[in-house]
């Protein structure tokens, strides 16, 4: 599953300014020559556009949008990723590393490390 992902952020890592991509003729490399806030309001976009598919398909049955703008979300998401030097597999270690947790297990040992990184700042 992971390869599409992987091949995808090589292609990606390639349309960045600094290895030589060019706005003029790629997409990526425009967002990237736009910056952070181009690229996030890609994802805000594409995100809505997904809700909102998904929204109509309640309704109407038909899940083809659904993937349609998933995908397109997914595709932003990762370039904001290159953006910030991640990659996929760092979501999926991330994921790995949560399976078997429940949801509210998590969230409490999410903020448990907040709370630990708010008092070491006090002292």
């Amino acid at each position: 599953m992971s390869d599409i992902l992987n091949r995808l952020a090589e292609i990606i890592e390639t349309r960045k300014l600094i290895n030589g991509g060019d706005p003029d003729t790629s997409y990526v490399a425009r967002l990237f020559a736009k910056g952070d806030d181009a690229i996030l309001k890609k994802i805000g976009e594409e995100a809505t556009e997904t809700v909102m598919a998904a929204k109509d398909a309640r309704h109407n049955g038909e899940n083809g949008k659904v993937l349609y703008e998933c995908a397109d979300l997914w595709f932003h998401s990762l370039i904001m990723l290159a953006q910030f030097d991640l990659t996929p597999q760092l979501v999926l270690d991330e994921l790995a590393r949560r399976e078997g947790l429940s949801g509210i297990e998590e969230k409490a040992a999410r903020k448990d490390v907040l709370r630990d990184a708010d008092e070491a700042k006090k002292h």
